[in-house]
């Protein structure tokens, strides 16, 4: 099983907080496509820095709802 302490630049439900920045935003978005979701499993376990817990599987489906909220 895969695990991913992500601290504060994911959480359930979007990714850490860029303070309204478009251009922080695209960054974090993409890094945390690239290199979280495009290479880890649906079943790997996401640990952020407080919060409850979640899985890639859970949280895939609504990628594009954090894209279009912008963050």
């Amino acid at each position: 099983m895969s695990r991913v302490f992500s601290g504060v630049i994911s959480f359930p439900g979007g990714v850490g907080n860029t303070h309204k920045d478009p251009k922080a935003f695209a960054s974090l978005i993409h890094d945390v496509e690239t290199k979280i979701f495009d290479v880890l499993p649906d079943e790997t376990w996401v640990y952020p820095g407080h919060g409850n817990d979640t899985t890639l599987g859970a949280e895939r489906p609504h990628l594009p709802e954090w894209h279009a909220r912008g963050w």
